[in-house]
């Protein structure tokens, strides 16, 4: 009676995690709520830049977050994608403990700010140089993942890393090396809620060394001259 009892719990909460997943898959991007409503807001770029110290406190003020990994560049990110990664965060559907009590809007304001900060990130100049895998162009573990990511990544995120915005494929370009990682993996083992169910499909037979070449590569693509700041020691004008 005992292992009939722990067999149909089992059953009932398999059946529940299924259902669950199913949903998460389903609607991994149906808007509604302050997504959608951010969507279609005017941004105020002169209340943006009030928001944007909230999150300077761990992106800095330049929006490069740090090279280790811990906090990824927000500078040049689409407005579309900062939008629903913020509405995510705020409503759950990805998990950001760290970022979560600084998403809030008691923290930064409702939809409107949203929108503002969202379009504010997405003019900031980037970093000119960020974090970077260790391979070299000419080597073969560079070889190997500019392959894989013709084979499996330009057709959402585009030959430059550039994203698509209308739909909410974020720009990789330019972005840490380590962020980027630890980010596919989250992908790849389901870690990361929020996920783009066709991505978690497409990588899912990646190892950890396909992922750490392919996530090199990225890391190096070009960003153009005219996207990042003149230099490293650049500072954000709008906090002098």
């Amino acid at each position: 009676m005992k292992t009939l009892r722990i067999l149909m719990i089992t059953g009932v909460l398999l059946v529940a995690a299924t259902a669950w997943s199913q949903e998460a898959v389903k609607g991994w991007n149906e808007g509604g709520g302050e997504q959608d409503e951010a969507l279609h807001l005017t941004p105020d770029l002169e209340h943006a830049i009030e928001v944007y110290e909230v999150c300077a406190a761990c992106h800095l003020l330049e929006g490069w977050g740090t090279k280790d990994g811990t906090f990824p560049q927000l500078a040049g990110q689409q407005k579309n994608v900062v939008i629903k990664q913020l509405a995510d965060i705020r409503a759950l559907n990805r998990d950001n403990p760290t970022m979560y009590p600084f998403a809030l809007p008691e923290s930064i304001g409702g939809p409107q700010s949203i929108a503002d900060v969202a379009a504010y990130i997405e003019k900031m100049p980037m970093n000119p140089d960020n974090g970077k895998g260790e391979w070299e162009e000419g080597s073969p573990q560079f070889a190997k993942g500019a392959k894989l990511f013709k084979d499996n990544c330009i057709q959402c995120h585009g030959e430059k890393g550039e994203g698509n915005e209308e739909k909410f494929y974020p720009k990789i370009q330019g972005q840490h090396y380590k962020y980027m990682l630890r980010q596919f993996e989250w992908i790849r083992d389901g870690k990361r809620r929020n996920a783009n169910p066709d991505m978690v499909k497409q990588i899912a037979n990646f190892s950890d060394d396909d992922m750490a070449a392919v996530i090199n590569y990225v890391s190096r693509i070009p960003v153009d001259k005219d996207l990042v700041a003149p230099s490293v020691d650049y500072r954000n004008p709008d906090y002098d």
